[in-house]
């Protein structure tokens, strides 16, 4: 799609989808789920500030690393709906999420560097594991990989807050327990998944409603 011309200030669903890279049913689903907004045109037709091309990218980016569509919405109602939000806004919403996403980083890179070691989930399969957990000691521990980080904290966040030596706050790890919630999240996930990847226009009226 070519550029948008910069006097343009409202789009139609064909032309968000366009430029944003997202389906129009993907658009649509994250219009249901809170994410963006619209109005509507006198003939019914759906009209998106152009500032909602920033929050669906936004939106797809964190999708992508695996943050819920529930935690995304959260940090989005943070920017302001009667104006278009600024850097001072955006900004704001980072500091919000720097926590956060220094927390999944860690656990990405951890797990990255431990692939070819032992991460304590009772396989005994590596020379390491021999060394690392013998006879599957860890196991006494509780379930999961307990030398990974991200599992150990989500299946024992008291003795995950004790080893940090702080007070228990309601940080990423915590809000990734299993409950109805995350049920929720996971299939909001594998909807998004399944819309984005239907063609451009595909389920989008003639009158882009």
């Amino acid at each position: 799609m070519p550029q948008l011309p910069y006097k343009v200030h409202e789009l139609s669903v064909g032309q968000l989808s366009a430029r944003s890279g997202a389906a129009v049913s993907a658009l649509h689903f994250y219009e249901s789920k809170g994410l963006i907004s619209s109005t509507r045109t006198a003939g019914n037709q759906r009209r998106y500030s152009r500032d909602a091309l920033r929050r669906v990218a936004f939106v797809r980016a964190a999708q992508r690393v695996g943050i819920p569509l529930a935690v995304i919405r959260d940090a989005l109602a943070e920017l302001p709906d009667e104006r278009t939000p600024n850097r001072a806004d955006w900004a704001r919403l980072s500091e919000v999420w720097r926590s956060e996403l220094d927390e999944r980083i860690s656990q990405l890179v951890e797990l990255r560097d431990r692939l070819t070691d032992c991460i304590g989930c009772g396989c005994l399969s590596l020379e390491k594991c021999a060394l690392s957990n013998p006879y599957d000691n860890l196991g006494e521990q509780g379930p999961g990989a307990r030398r990974l980080r991200v599992d150990r904290s989500v299946r024992d966040p008291e003795g995950a807050q004790r080893r940090a030596g702080g007070e228990q706050q309601p940080g990423p790890a915590l809000r990734d327990q299993p409950d109805e919630k995350d049920a929720q999240a996971a299939q909001d996930v594998q909807d998004v998944q399944d819309v984005q990847d239907e063609p451009y226009g595909q389920g989008c009226c003639p009158e882009e409603r």
